[in-house]
């Protein structure tokens, strides 16, 4: 057996598979069920991928009752236990391996429940135009998600052709300003200009996850990744923005042994209990909190409050706080009314 699971190990590895995952496989995986990844989902299909290849499979009635939402389902990036049937040619799932990491936002609208977007990713690169798309505070809802989740994030600023690079300069100090001192490559998917730095940060056995809005070049970017043009692109208008083209996602699989996961364009990225991610990405305004005067100072109107002493003094951006505030109440708001919602569910 021992040497069933090294061998398993040294074949998968290359797909991210690590000890911590081996020892979870033991512990979740029954006799005779194999380990594999899941590289797409679509529409309760799943492609899963060993170091055979490719094959459809199925979850199983069991284990869609275990699931208590759809987070509880497997997503691409996920390891699952699973029986090969067919000669190989198919499978079926029976359960899944715990995340080590996972991006996952507020479903779209009105409805309050979490939808998964990508587990067990090393590192997020959060692509945003350099003209139209170009929004700090957006940016920073990603940042939030993503910390959240316990994943690297990465800035990528594209389409750098459209626009000066005295424009580009003030875009970037426009970002440091706001307290965000993530990494930032900047790229046009045209000139190629930046590419290369990208493929430099992407290391064999590593996974990562492409986020962004609708148009902003991350199905041309991969495809410039990959050398090929196997994703589809969309037009792009006079203003320079793209259309919408990815309906899916997947986990691609690098020349150099990276691996890629492209999304579908996010019109909005809510935020539902990040308590985590907020603090992580809000760092400064969560430091200057501990030398308030009052350890529930509400940063308002108390008096020692040196939050709003830095507003005053010009150390810390007004806009800067202000979104702080707003995502920090959409994000309690949404957890409470999730919170409702499942005590109802399970009530009934």
């Amino acid at each position: 057996m021992a040497e069933k699971i090294e061998n398993t190990f040294m074949k998968l590895s290359e797909l991210g598979l690590d000890r911590w995952f081996i020892d979870q496989a033991g512990e979740f995986c029954e006799s005779g069920q194999q380990i594999a990844r899941v590289t797409v989902v679509d529409r309760g299909w799943y492609t899963v991928r060993n170091e055979d290849g490719e094959v459809l499979a199925r979850a199983t009635g069991r284990f869609l009752h275990s699931t208590e939402s759809t987070c509880d389902m497997p997503c691409v990036g996920d390891w699952v236990c699973l029986r090969y049937q067919d000669d190989g040619s198919a499978a079926t799932i029976h359960a899944m391996l715990p995340r080590k990491s996972f991006l996952q936002r507020k479903f779209a609208g009105k409805r309050v429940e979490l939808q998964m977007i990508a587990a067990n990713v090393d590192a997020a690169f959060i692509v945003q135009s350099c003209n139209y798309d170009f929004n700090v505070s957006r940016l920073e809802r990603y940042l939030v998600m993503v910390n959240e989740g316990r994943v690297e994030p990465l800035l990528i600023l594209s389409k750098t052709d459209l626009v000066s690079a005295d424009e580009l300069e003030e875009l970037i100090a426009e970002i440091r300003r706001a307290g965000i001192n993530t990494r930032i490559i900047a790229i046009s998917n045209i000139t190629g200009s930046g590419l290369e730095e990208i493929r430099e940060v992407m290391d064999c056995g590593r996974t990562y996850c492409i986020v962004g809005s609708s148009g902003v070049g991350k199905s041309t970017l991969i495809n410039r990744l990959t050398g090929d043009d196997s994703l589809k692109t969309g037009a792009v208008g006079d203003s320079g923005e793209g259309r919408h083209t990815t309906v899916r996602r997947q986990l691609i699989v690098l020349e150099q042994g990276a691996m890629l996961i492209d999304t579908p364009g996010m019109r909005e990225v809510g935020l539902l209990g990040v308590s985590e991610g907020m603090d992580d990405n809000f760092d400064d305004i969560q430091e200057l909190s501990l030398s308030c005067r009052f350890s529930n100072c509400s940063h308002t109107s108390e008096p020692g409050c040196a939050v709003v002493k830095a507003i005053e003094e010009g150390d810390l951006q007004e806009e800067h706080f202000q979104n702080y505030l707003k995502l920090k109440m959409e994000s309690d708001c949404n957890a409470l009314s999730y919170a409702g919602k499942r005590k109802k569910k399970k009530t009934l």
